[in-house]
Order: C-alpha cells, then sequence, then structure tokens
C-alpha cells in the first residue's frame, strides 16, 4: 500500500530523456524561465480551463469500502512546459521536438507503470499536447493526464 503523496514522489523522480528539471509539490516554481525548460511539473490537480479532452471525470474518488480490497482513485496532470509560447517561428517549429519528448516521456512511463509498484493498476494516461499557462506565462508543452488507483488503508 503507498500514499498518494509517496506515488506523486514517485512520478516526480522519473527520468525522462530531453527534459531538464523534474519538479515535485515541495519544489514547484512560481515562474518558469527557459533555462528550467523542458520541465515536468507535478500537480495533483486537472486545469479544467486547458482541457481539450472535454470529458470531465471525478478528480478524486473512492470504492465503498465494503469487503474486498480498498481503493481509491486519482487524477494527476504531470506539465510538460517546453518552450515559450513567444519563443521560435510558433507551433510548428516546435512539433518535432515536442513529438520527441512525448516519446521519451511514454518510453520512460512503459518501463514503471506502477511506479514501483505503488499503483493498484498501472497508470492511464491521457496526453494532451497545446499551449499551457503556468506562472503568467504561456507555454508550448504537453499535459499528461494520470488516472491511478492506489489501495488505502492497512
Amino acid at each position: 500500500m503507498a500514499t498518494f503523496r509517496a506515488a506523486l514522489s514517485k512520478l516526480a523522480a522519473m527520468q525522462v530523456s530531453g527534459v531538464r528539471k523534474n519538479y515535485n509539490l515541495d519544489a514547484l516554481p512560481d515562474h518558469l524561465q527557459p533555462p528550467q525548460l523542458p520541465a515536468l511539473l507535478v500537480l495533483p490537480i486537472e486545469l479544467h480551463e486547458q482541457r481539450f479532452f472535454r470529458e470531465w471525470r471525478d478528480s478524486l474518488g473512492a470504492s465503498a469500502f465494503r469487503g474486498g480490497v480498498k481503493q481509491t482513485s486519482y487524477t494527476v496532470t504531470h506539465l510538460l512546459p517546453f518552450a515559450p509560447r513567444e519563443s521560435g517561428l510558433g507551433i510548428r517549429s516546435h512539433l518535432p521536438r515536442l513529438v520527441l519528448l512525448i516519446d521519451n516521456y511514454m518510453g520512460a512511463l512503459a518501463l514503471d507503470s506502477t511506479l514501483g509498484g505503488m499503483l493498484r493498476l498501472p497508470a492511464e494516461v491521457s496526453i494532451e499536447p497545446g499551449i499551457f499557462a503556468y506562472g503568467e506565462r504561456e507555454f508550448y508543452g504537453c499535459a499528461f493526464r494520470h488516472r491511478w488507483t492506489l489501495e488505502v488503508g492497512a
């Protein structure tokens, strides 16, 4: 059994080729500057106003806890900003690098889709490339929306 916090920390420690810096909850910067990019930010929230996939799911949910395994489901955003929106020649100039980072991310997750056994089931991930606001600035990037199931209780 793992805690939500421990699973978030394990996600923040995931090494992705081409990513300069991983930020856990305790180290999230107020603002991002180009030398910090590309970065991965663990956000235990959904950024509803920035969703491309318009389906809505409960971010946190618990089973009835009657007999059987006690489990809780969580939704986590792993945000990958990689270039300020005002940089380059527009999105077209950034697409090849974005696709490479997405491939690298999914390859790293495939090596450990249960985060070292912390998740009861392998992570379900939606991939949402686009433009994302962080710290009063917009970035080209990708939101990896994780849906987790964790066992709870002793």
